[in-house]
């Protein structure tokens, strides 16, 4: 029975409820254009169902905007777009205006005295990527993850399972010997797909995704004095997600001890 070496990070809802920034940010960007698109946080639910924002924006357009004729070469057009999001983005990430999640950076401390390997697995682009980790974990935790699989280093980007194996080749581990932290449906199906078991911590945009075989499913990852609640799978004795808690829920959806 393998044990566990490895832990791989979604970034967007995993680490940080970013997709409310994200959704600003696209609604900024297409004021910037001189464009009427608006997109609420209801559309924004329904649009996450894609992933990647120049994935996304080509969605929004063919199926709310079918009639729309852009000014030059549709990819151009949807990567400019994006491209002045993310700048918006990550001059947002710069100002601090998105702390992580509750428990995030308490885990990522304890895994790395503890030795274990981190590496990130995102559909984001690098850019959001670096903002994140430089303004609000610290200015050298690009350094912490020994690989940041990002953006279109993939051809097929979540649910499928590239990234992840993108990941794991890069790292020169394989797929027992690693959890996969996820907060969404896609990145579940994409974490089970390349053979990983996974952890979920849900937030505002996908607490009502199916998550079925997912190892265990939080609502946080958690703090001393701000409990985590397990919402289904493994329950975990404890207020919150430490390695401990890892350990065992690798250990359970591998089969045997550690």
């Amino acid at each position: 029975m393998s044990r566990l070496t490895t832990l791989l990070f979604d970034v967007d809802g995993t680490l940080a409820d970013t997709e409310e920034i994200h959704r600003q940010s696209f609604n900024k960007a297409f004021q910037q254009a001189g464009l009427d698109w608006e997109w609420s946080q209801d559309l924004y639910g329904e649009l996450l169902v894609v992933t990647g924002g120049k994935e996304r924006i080509k969605h929004y357009l063919a199926t709310h905007r079918p009639g729309f004729e852009p000014p030059r070469n549709l990819d151009e057009y949807v990567a400019g777009l994006h491209a002045a999001k993310t700048d918006i983005y990550t001059r947002a990430m710069a100002a601090g205006e998105l702390p992580l999640r509750p428990g995030v950076l308490r885990l990522l401390k304890e895994a790395r005295e503890t030795g274990l390997r981190l590496g990130i697995a995102t559909t984001t682009t690098p850019a959001n990527v670096t903002a994140l980790l430089q303004h609000n974990v610290s200015p050298d935790a690009i350094g912490w993850f020994e690989v940041i699989a990002a953006g279109n280093v993939v051809p097929a980007k979540k649910p499928a399972p590239d990234i992840y194996h993108y990941a794991m080749e890069a790292m020169g581990v394989d797929a027992d010997e690693c959890l996969a932290l996820e907060d969404s449906e896609n990145g579940l199906r994409a974490a089970l797909e390349a053979g990983l078991a996974t952890l979920v911590t849900v937030n505002h945009y996908t607490h009502d995704h199916d998550f079925a075989g997912a190892a265990m499913v939080v609502d946080s990852l958690g703090e001393p004095d701000a409990p985590m609640e397990v919402l289904a799978g493994m329950a975990c004795d404890k207020h919150c997600v430490d390695v401990a808690c890892l350990r065992e829920l690798h250990a359970a959806a591998r089969g045997g001890a550690q």
